[in-house]
């Protein structure tokens, strides 16, 4: 009544035999397809652990900047992303060196070859975006059914491609294919309906992913201008040489087990206009067996490549060396196989975790392998050639030291590492300076050795590594080794060699072998978050 509190009220006494309350844990963590987030405030607030590389890469693609070129890609619940393959900074490459446009799930993102700032991308259902990196500016440009006609039917996950015959157009799947031309301004049907069209099954409902009925697969022939390759989720497989003119049906050539089912991938060749590979999936249905075929004639007839993939294995992508078409690559369900044979013989590509592989993309100038997983992000396996030049012949040697790439300056040539501590996640740079790669066929118990000498043949730096049977790689960091050089007072050892030709020499037991490689300091970094423009 006068408005003090009240007396407290006397504890009640303890029950002896009755056990004490758990302690309460206010911390809690949730995983989803956006990552890992802990509460330690009984959800409150959240914690992003955005230092675990677990993103769910559907597509991926490249660009050509200097010297540090651009992968791209899109993110199940994460949008789409650009940023580079190296930065100069010992912090390494963080979530913060890459840029996000447009919301939602992310798929396929295009650079566009006449404007290094402007990118394509797409979300569920078929939404194009065209967003420009300088100006911020975002077009939303996604395709709308013609009047009179029924819903276009566009995935989850629609095909977006660029044309590398016409510069400006791109193609889109839905259950048609649409061309996009003036920066995806305007567009196109330039085919009918590509799929079944089965109604009680094609029905265009909930977020995109049950959309049924459509073109998964497309891809343009990087030899002849107008061939397209179309493949549906229902199992149709089609091409046009006229751009869409006149469409074929190739489905009843496709051999068992491919026919009819899932078409998830179609690699035209790289040299000839009449060498695809398509890559079908039934695992939907219950049916695990990696499925892959190969054409040399168009289209009429099909050879099964799928040899000795594991049985339980799905593939989901299968890329054709742009070089050596007897070099074959597939991602699938649980990692990354290569062929040496053009599929008669398939071998897993060690280091890399046994998750599902969505994409391959092989850069045309440093001939990176670069790997888009769905659940362990983006790998890059720097200087894919060796897989190139590796023969029969070559294999059946007792050692072999493959062509060394140009080498530049380091990536990281200055600042200071570990700032945020191991709160941020950081991808690792590219090494340093020269990277040599060595097959050795059997284990004898020697030593791979590489001495290197600059122009005038006078000694700069010498390498070791254990002589283990199969494919070995030892860097060179540009700077001298310590066993030769002048000490106290004599040359620098953090000063990196100049520009100019080097040879490397191999021993290996009995044998040796020499390769020349140049050096380029000018070809270094720019500086953190700079690049060059394109040639």
């Amino acid at each position: 009544q006068n408005g003090s509190a009240p007396p407290p009220k006397p504890p009640k006494p303890e029950d002896k035999n009755k056990p004490p309350k758990p302690p309460v844990s206010l911390r809690l963590i949730i995983g989803n397809d956006g990552g890992v987030f802990q509460s330690y405030a009984g959800g409150k607030g959240w914690e992003h652990l955005s230092r675990i590389p677990a993103g769910e890469f559907y597509r991926i693609s490249l660009d050509d900047s200097r010297p540090i070129y651009r992968i791209a890609g899109g993110l199940q619940d994460n949008c789409n992303w650009v940023g580079p393959s190296a930065v100069s900074s010992k912090e390494g490459i963080r979530n913060s060196d890459w840029t996000p446009f447009t919301g939602a799930d992310g798929f396929y993102v295009l650079f566009d070859p006449a404007d290094r700032d402007t990118l394509y991308g797409d979300n569920q259902e078929g939404v194009v975006h065209r967003f420009n990196m300088r100006t911020g500016e975002l077009r939303i440009l996604k395709p709308l059914t013609p009047e009179g006609r029924e819903p276009t039917r566009f995935h989850w996950n629609s095909p977006l491609i660029m044309s590398r015959h016409k510069p400006g157009v791109l193609y889109l799947g839905s259950n048609h294919v649409f061309r996009l031309t003036d920066r995806a301004e305007h567009y196109a049907v330039i085919s009918p309906d590509l799929s079944r069209n089965e109604p009680e099954k094609t029905r265009v409902v909930g977020s995109g992913a049950e959309v049924y009925g459509v073109v998964y697969s497309l891809a343009e022939s990087p030899v002849r201008a107008g061939t397209l390759w179309a493949g549906t989720d229902d199992g149709r497989l089609w091409v046009t040489q006229d751009d869409g003119g006149k469409w074929t049906e190739l489905t009843a050539n496709l051999p068992e087990p491919l026919r009819n089912q899932w078409i998830v991938r179609i690699d035209p060749g790289v040299q000839d206009a009449n060498v695809a590979y398509v890559a079908a999936s039934g695992y939907r249905v219950g049916d695990d067996r990696p499925m892959i075929a190969r054409t040399s004639d168009g289209g009429k007839t099909w050879t099964n490549i799928s040899g000795d993939l594991p049985a339980n294995d799905p593939v989901e992508a299968i890329r054709e060396d742009p070089v050596n078409p007897k070099l074959l690559y597939a991602g699938t369900h649980f990692g990354l196989f290569a062929s040496f044979d053009q599929g008669g013989h398939w071998v897993r590509i060690g280091d890399l975790p046994p998750v599902r592989v969505d994409d391959l993309q092989i850069h045309p100038r440093t001939f990176d392998l670069v790997i888009a997983t769905h659940g362990r992000s983006i790998y890059v396996l720097d200087d894919a050639r060796p897989f190139r030049e590796l023969t029969p012949e070559i294999a059946s040697k007792p050692v072999h030291f493959f062509s060394v790439r140009p080498a530049n300056g380091a990536y990281a040539p200055s600042g200071f590492s570990e700032w945020n501590g191991k709160g941020v996640y950081r991808g690792a740079n590219p090494a340093d300076g020269a990277l040599f790669t060595v097959w050795v066929k059997d284990f004898t118990g020697d030593e791979i050795k590489i001495a290197i000498t600059n122009a005038t043949g006078a000694p700069v730096a010498n390498l070791k590594a254990p002589g283990i049977a199969g494919f070995a790689r030892l860097n060179w960091d540009l700077r001298p080794t310590e066993d030769v050089l002048t000490k106290y007072g004599g040359d620098d050892p953090k000063k990196l060699m100049s520009s100019g030709d080097y040879t490397a020499e191999l021993s290996f037991g009995p044998n040796k072998m020499k390769q020349t490689f140049h050096v380029d300091l000018a070809e270094g970094i720019t500086p953190r978050g700079g690049f060059e423009p394109q040639e």
